[in-house]
């Protein structure tokens, strides 16, 4: 199979009909062998009963239905484990993004090589309070990640089957899907100007509340990659650094301690309990301790299988219960 397309929907119903109508024209045109994943985020409208009709029309158009709103990135992690295409492509339900991208998308992964291609929606039609401050996240995101992307969050994306069997999108990370994807060592990663339009249906799902989330979740994936494997090496480091300005601290406090009783005789003026740098010498030891160790216990858990989140599903169409991964050998 060349492409599976994955499309999280949440109340989308007026779109599914012409987004499937417009796929099945590309894919034909192209003469591409292909499957397209609906994932039904919890809808509350008719979307569900529009994926099941696209079913009934062409068997290559399959759906996942989630018993509550689980958000995109459990739909994306969900789908990523079904899609059989040596290309998956990723895009939203809402219209925005074209199916016309496709063909050069698919193009980049296979005759270009990359592991993954994001799209860049250089011209948008979005409202300036959310133009500017995703300009500011993705620029915040390029300097920490050091990959050069206009637009992290781009729901249109492209991937090889190798990249989506071998990541796991988890909480709100699927803004952060290249830079998961390079700490996974999938490198080779590009962006392509991509057509952005007008939502025709529906409206927006997410509001301000998006952005604190996505810094948060940008710490947090900054600082899985670097130290994931190797949590010993950011916990003792700072464990060891406070340790030691403790341990400064108390000798400091012993030599003037020696130094009034037996050497100068002159008595302190203030016991040593009674010292500030006395409390700074015992905190920084004790906060020195406690970093080594929750280094230790990270480290163990480091090297323990973490068993990968299940989302409950309640119903299928099209979808076996398990797909074999052509990229078993990868693991």
């Amino acid at each position: 199979m060349n492409i599976s397309v994955i499309i999280p929907a949440k109340d989308e119903q007026e779109s599914i009909p012409e987004l499937s109508q417009w796929i099945s024209r590309v894919m034909e045109t192209h003469g591409f062998s292909y499957e397209v994943l609906f994932i039904d985020d919890g809808s509350t409208d008719g979307t569900w009963q529009e994926i099941q009709k696209a079913n009934l029309l062409n068997s290559s158009f399959k759906g996942i239905k989630f018993n509550r709103n689980f958000g995109k990135s459990a739909a994306l992690h969900t789908a990523f484990k079904e899609a059989q295409g040596d290309v998956v492509i990723t895009m939203d339900a809402d219209l925005q993004d074209s199916p016309d991208e496709i063909p050069e998308l698919y193009r980049l992964i296979k005759e270009e090589g990359f592991h993954l291609v994001s799209g860049w929606k250089k011209k948008r039609h979005d409202p300036i309070s959310k133009t500017i401050p995703s300009k500011f996240f993705n620029y915040v995101t390029r300097k920490l990640s050091g990959i050069p992307l206009h637009d992290f969050n781009c729901g249109l994306k492209a991937y090889q089957l190798a990249v989506v069997k071998n990541i796991s999108v988890y909480g709100e990370m699927h803004r952060y899907i290249p830079v998961i994807a390079k700490w996974a060592g999938f490198t080779k990663i590009t962006e392509k100007v991509v057509e952005h339009r007008e939502r025709k249906y529906g409206y927006s799902k997410f509001g301000w509340e998006r952005f604190v989330r996505g810094f948060l979740d940008l710490l947090s994936i900054t600082f899985i990659g670097r130290f994931a494997q190797r949590p010993m090496h950011f916990f003792g480091t700072w464990g060891i650094v406070s340790f030691l300005f403790g341990l400064g601290f108390t000798i400091k406090i012993l030599y003037d301690k020696i130094d009034s009783v037996l050497i100068s005789k002159i008595p302190l003026k203030r016991d040593v309990t009674e010292q500030p740098i006395f409390f700074l010498a015992l905190v920084a030891l004790v906060i020195g301790v406690q970093l080594f160790l929750t280094g230790f216990i990270a480290e163990l858990l480091a090297r323990q299988s973490v068993s990968k989140k299940k989302y409950l599903v309640i119903d299928r169409v099209g979808v076996g219960e398990s797909v074999k991964s052509k990229v078993q050998s990868l693991k």
